[in-house]
């Protein structure tokens, strides 16, 4: 679990945008394809499902996500898992349960910004490496123009509705992480203070229950 969280702060923020050159490639299929994916992210403004997030080892942990755009997710892992991931806008931090400590980073140079910038925009030096339908998904695969070997992301949409429903991370080692979603609502309000950093072990409150 703590190497997916890991990679989550620290995957190269490079690899979030859709590449302008790299589009000139693709049939009309699929950049119609891509314009449909990121017409949905740039709607997807406030959100909330359950997850099951798979490691590279075969481990499955469940828990809830909130997402606020622009700017705030909360990653909730259920008892007794006491890790969490939460973005207050400007920050997003990690909180090792087990060592008692976080570690942060700017939302801006982690692979969260992808989820959480205002505006989800075609541009970059990302190439779409690959675009097919298998298992009911449509498949968007992700990696940097200059440097394909470094990692990858997979997004998997449903189609019917259009709906993002899981997304794979390859990293350089070819370790894999994936995190689907499940009963995935949209529209939700969620209280402000969803999204601010408390430590546990200060008395204020938790939001792992």
């Amino acid at each position: 679990m703590r190497y997916f969280l890991t990679l989550f702060l620290t995957f190269s923020l490079a690899i979030f945008f859709f590449g302008g050159p790299a589009l000139a490639a693709l049939s009309d299929q699929d950049k119609a394809d891509v314009k449909k994916a990121e017409a949905y992210l740039q709607a997807l403004t406030s959100a909330r499902a359950r997850f099951v997030q798979t490691t590279h080892d075969g481990t499955q942990l469940v828990g809830t996500f909130y997402l606020q755009r622009p700017g705030k997710l909360r990653f909730e892992y259920d008892p007794p898992i006491e890790d969490f991931v939460v973005a207050d806008g400007i920050f997003i931090y990690f909180y090792d349960a087990e060592l008692g400590e976080q570690t942060n980073a700017p939302i801006g140079q982690t692979l969260a910004d992808f989820f959480l910038r205002k505006n989800v925009a075609l541009g970059g030096d990302v190439k779409v490496d690959e675009i097919k339908r298998a298992g009911d998904y449509l498949q968007i695969k992700l990696v940097q123009a200059d440097d394909p070997a470094a990692g990858s992301i997979t997004l998997g949409f449903k189609e019917d509705p259009f709906t993002l429903s899981k997304w794979r991370v390859v990293d350089g080692q070819g370790l894999i992480t994936e995190v689907e979603l499940f009963y995935l609502k949209t529209d939700i309000k969620h209280p402000r203070n969803l999204f601010v950093y408390a430590n546990p072990d200060s008395g204020k409150p938790k939001y792992n229950k």
